[in-house]
């Protein structure tokens, strides 16, 4: 029999997660409960998702200011740190910054623009085209000059100036501030040798760049790769990934992913019978058409997933074929030849001309499958911080 509905994204609420909740058997149960309620029967390769932030919750992987302080202090002496690239975010950075500042006694902050790496924006591309800067690739503004030619900037959403909120934070913990603005790495060289890089998916390059020239340099993911004290600590990603908890301490991406996600997998495995994929997710990576932003804050989009969703998708382009392969077929001749091709996809002796994959988004799947979750979870109210996903590994031959 023909089925009618493809990819289902069900959002699965469940209750507050607090410190030393049992997260596993949180998500079997609230997931038995939810097909039991709508009658809805599980499959082998149906996914669960469970977002990045309630791991962490469970786990308790929090910290407060003065231990990023104290971090930061014992990497860099507590002097002059140059901290360049920060995302624009009370959210995601503000309170790490607060912790940064009680490490130093002064520090140089430089600012790229136009926008932030995620695409928060600074300034417009029409400012600058007024301004006549034409090379910001390699144009240095100090603030005064910033003020002087743009004036006070506001986030498009926010609608703050976070030029000015960022100098207030540092200050605030009694550091001396700068603010500069490049797109230079080495620029925060003239001011200081000492430097912290605080961008997400170009750190590797950064920091490099900065040590080929001599520069004693951290990246935020070595801020907390081990804990300070009481602290919560992620040993790959350290402060990347952080979300505001309180006005002074911060949640951290959660640790040992790939151990929860194999030990749930266990679980609804001896549950339901069936194999069930599992991923924690966190941001999508997908990019607002209006403000420009990237979504994508944290450094990946599946910090753990099981061993089926490693990979990436391996599709037809059902509009190709049907244009080309089968241009003279119409009806239930076309269907039936277009799914018989499909179903011949991953023969070893039938090749492919690579047009009929043309367009079918060979990216991760957990990016793709992440990105789904994220969508359907949102990041308000919804209490659905469980994703089930079905049919997602079905294609127009599934019957």
């Amino acid at each position: 029999m023909s089925r009618f509905i493809g990819t289902v994204s069900r959002g699965i609420r469940t209750k507050i997660i607090k410190t030393g909740d049992d997260l596993a058997e949180i998500v079997v149960n609230s997931v038995m409960d939810a097909v039991a309620s709508e009658n809805i029967p599980l499959h082998d390769k149906d996914i669960v998702g469970v977002t990045e932030a309630v791991l962490a919750r469970a786990q308790g992987n929090y910290a407060n200011t003065d231990q990023i302080g104290e971090d930061i202090k014992k990497k860099f002496g507590g002097g002059h740190i140059g901290l360049i690239f920060p995302i624009l975010s009370r959210n995601r950075f503000s309170v790490c910054l607060k912790g940064i500042a009680k490490g130093a006694k002064k520090i140089t902050l430089m600012l790229s623009y136009p926008s932030d790496e995620v695409g928060n924006q600074l300034l417009t591309f029409d400012q600058l085209d007024e301004a006549g800067i034409t090379d910001y690739n390699n144009t240095l503004m100090t603030e005064k000059e910033y003020r002087e030619k743009f004036g006070h900037n506001y986030h498009p959403f926010t609608n703050v100036d976070y030029v000015e909120i960022y100098k207030n934070l540092i200050e605030a913990q009694g550091a001396e501030c700068e603010i500069i603005f490049s797109n230079n790495p080495l620029d925060i060289l003239k001011y200081t040798n000492d430097v912290l890089a605080a961008d997400i998916h170009t750190r590797k390059r950064t920091k490099k760049i900065l040590k080929d020239a001599g520069a004693h340099v951290y990246s935020i993911e070595d801020v907390l790769n081990e804990p300070v004290g009481e602290s919560g600590f992620n040993k790959e990603y350290g402060i990347l990934g952080a979300n505001k908890a309180t006005e002074d301490s911060v949640k951290l991406f959660p640790r040992d992913t790939f151990k929860f996600v194999n030990d749930l997998q266990a679980r609804f495995k001896e549950v339901t019978g069936k194999n069930i994929e599992v991923l924690i997710y966190g941001d999508g990576a997908f990019k607002d058409s209006v403000g420009k932003i990237w979504e994508l804050a944290d450094p990946v989009v599946s910090p753990g997933y099981t061993k089926g969703l490693d990979g990436v998708p391996h599709e037809l382009k059902l509009k190709y074929l049907a244009d080309n392969d089968f241009k003279d077929l119409r009806g239930e001749e076309l269907n039936e030849a277009i799914k018989d091709k499909i179903k011949h996809k991953l023969d070893t002796n039938e090749t492919h001309d690579e047009n009929e994959r043309l367009g079918t988004t060979p990216r991760k799947l957990t990016d793709l499958i992440g990105s789904l979750c994220d969508l359907t979870s949102g990041s308000g109210d919804k209490g659905t911080p469980i994703i089930l996903i079905q049919g997602y590994f079905d294609n127009l031959a599934t019957e």
